[in-house]
């Protein structure tokens, strides 16, 4: 895997394509792998790249000094940008990627001509409130160790408070594999995955949700109704923040609309990122 070095540490990431970069971010305990069914269907007339986040499931410890809270997440994806010499980019977030999808674009929109915003952390739902107790269990490292490591039982990830309600197609397991296994693997990972996690605060997404107002550039919203987790009216209350955005529905799905309607979310990202 391409990789580029950051003060916070390695980044991975995957390519395909040419023509103008649209950047992909996941959300926890996930790589961005999760994206793609979208980028195959986009690779033809954009430049993807899937930025492997210090999210859990990475493979290279960041620096033991790394900022990891939604601020630091944010200014990581911005660095990484400019490390990868991009410019006019669709910065395309998902989950826990929203979160730092929105922070980019409220403190560090320099690069970013377009954003797009999948179901996902916004306002005071970050974390959703099943995954709430994860962020105070994380003052206790041992805890998110046990709780992580015990997905790699299968059986386990179809709970609510694991990947139970992101989808509602089978789950990717041989992804979840490699995602637990990551954060297994290495101590490093772990401790990186306690910092994001002590990080997912709702201060952050609010208030990056009042700076969003002086974001004026296209933006999407892209929700499921039928999600659980994350409520289709916070798209319309996002909508109604942003000086220029559109709302979307994607039906038949849950939060992972890349896996439950890839179709549907490639057509949508293509339409909004040739349009605008």
């Amino acid at each position: 895997m391409p990789h580029i070095e950051l003060s916070q540490g390695t980044i991975r990431y995957r390519e395909a394509g040419a023509g103008p970069p649209i950047v992909f971010l996941h959300g926890y305990v996930m790589d961005g792998r999760l994206w793609d069914g979208v980028i195959e269907r986009l690779a033809g007339e954009f430049r993807c790249i899937a930025l492997d986040l210090p999210m859990g499931a990475h493979t290279v410890p960041m620096a033991p000094d790394a900022d990891l809270s939604l601020r630091g997440l944010g200014a990581l994806v911005a660095d990484a940008l400019a490390a990868l010499d991009l410019e006019d980019v669709t910065l395309v977030g998902n989950d826990s990627g929203d979160a730092i999808a929105q922070v980019v674009a409220a403190w560090h929109p320099e690069r970013v001509a377009r954003l797009v915003l999948t179901p996902g952390d916004c306002f005071d739902n970050c974390p959703p409130a099943l995954f709430k107790p994860l962020v105070t269990a994380a003052r206790v490292p041992a805890l998110i160790t046990f709780a992580i490591g015990s997905l790699r039982v299968r059986a386990l990830r179809r709970l609510p408070f694991a990947y139970g309600l992101l989808t509602g197609r089978p789950l990717p397991h041989d992804l979840i594999d490699g995602w637990i296994a990551a954060f297994r693997r290495h101590p490093g990972v772990r401790r990186d995955c306690v910092k994001v996690t002590r990080g997912l605060r709702p201060d952050v997404t609010r208030e990056a949700a009042i700076r969003l107002a002086e974001f004026g550039r296209p933006a999407l919203l892209a929700f499921a109704p039928d999600d659980r987790l994350f409520p289709f009216a916070h798209a319309e209350l996002l909508a109604a923040v942003l000086p220029d955005a559109r709302v979307e529905r994607i039906d038949d799905s849950l939060t992972w609309v890349m896996i439950d309607q890839p179709d549907r979310t490639a057509a949508l990202i293509r339409d909004f990122a040739v349009s605008t």
